[in-house]
């Protein structure tokens, strides 16, 4: 279950909170591979995956790190500069063909000037993406690959099968090599 999933309940006895943010939403559909926000620049939009996997990751000595995945009914964006406003050194590419909902950060930033009581939302969903950032450092400095390995099976074995194994392999911390020992186990 997703954020949304989880959360919607708690906005539903506020008057017009679904037609608001239906408002700013603006579909939009991406080819694969294509890159929806690029480093070095400030990333104003904010997706929410209809259809389609993609992929968040930046550029460290010539290799891309990939370092969040995102599908149905789930969010991505770099959201560094997303909040902050500074460039950011994330990518954001479509691994599959996309269709998302795009939520541009001034639509939002005015959704909740001019209606206060949604700020409640907002917060929540950006502590649950701390709490999952929390989560994935934590993998990452302490379990093994191999355990970081089966922890992503679990908690989402689709990209097996849909992803290509050189970003899961990065998005694990370990090589393509290193992966392919670890399913052969």
């Amino acid at each position: 279950m997703n954020f949304f999933e989880e959360n919607i309940h708690l906005m539903e006895g506020i008057s017009g909170f679904e037609e608001a943010f239906q408002s700013i939403m603006k579909y939009k559909k991406f080819p694969k591979n294509t890159i929806l926000h690029e480093a070095g620049t400030i990333c104003d939009d904010f997706y929410i995956i209809i259809s389609g996997i993609g992929r968040v990751f930046f550029y460290k000595e010539d290799k891309d790190i990939t370092c969040h995945f995102a599908a149905e009914n789930e969010t991505m964006t770099a959201i560094d500069s997303f909040i902050q406003r500074k460039k950011s050194k994330y990518c954001v590419e479509a691994l599959e063909e996309l269709e998302v909902f795009k939520i541009s950060y001034f639509d939002l930033e005015n959704l909740l000037l001019i209606n206060p009581e949604f700020e409640r939302f907002v917060r929540l969903f950006m502590q649950h993406a701390y709490v999952e950032l929390a989560d994935r450092i934590g993998d990452l400095q302490l379990n093994t690959a191999h355990e970081r390995y089966e922890i992503l099976l679990k908690k989402s074995p689709y990209l097996f099968q849909r992803v290509a194994a050189k970003h899961i392999a990065s998005f694990l911390g370990i090589s393509p090599e290193t992966l392919s020992r670890i399913r052969s186990k």
